[in-house]
């Protein structure tokens, strides 16, 4: 009878720590596909902003081109290209924490995502 409760305890010892262990691989997992998946976001992002920023470039050129023909002034042109930017950034220095706070979002989401949470709980 003694040998039994040794058994039980010595083997319920081993899947407890197997089950630790699985844990713990589960949880590495988890955080490396959350991982993953913010890199890949913010790489997507990054190139997005960078394309975006060419066209933006050369738009702004073509731009302060045909202003400048229709002023009859190469500064007026590009003053009035320059001018159209620093209206933006003032406006985007005021509407910076609703920005801050969508990032913030979209990151807590990625990291967080209680749908794939639930399914790997099943």
């Amino acid at each position: 009878m003694e040998e039994t409760k040794e058994d039980f305890f010595t083997e319920s010892r081993k899947e407890l720590e197997q089950y630790v262990q699985d844990r713990m691989l589960l949880l590495k997992l988890q955080a490396t596909e959350k991982t993953a998946r913010l890199i890949a976001m913010l790489f997507s992002g990054l190139l997005v902003s960078l394309l975006s920023l060419f066209l933006l470039l050369f738009l702004s050129i073509m731009a302060g081109y045909y202003f400048a023909t229709l002023t009859g002034s190469m500064y007026a042109g590009f003053g009035l290209v320059a001018a159209f930017y620093l209206l933006l950034l003032i406006l985007v220095i005021v509407t910076r924490k609703w920005y801050a706070k969508k990032i913030i979002d979209a990151v807590i989401s990625v990291v967080f995502d209680k749908d794939e949470d639930d399914e790997s709980a099943r």
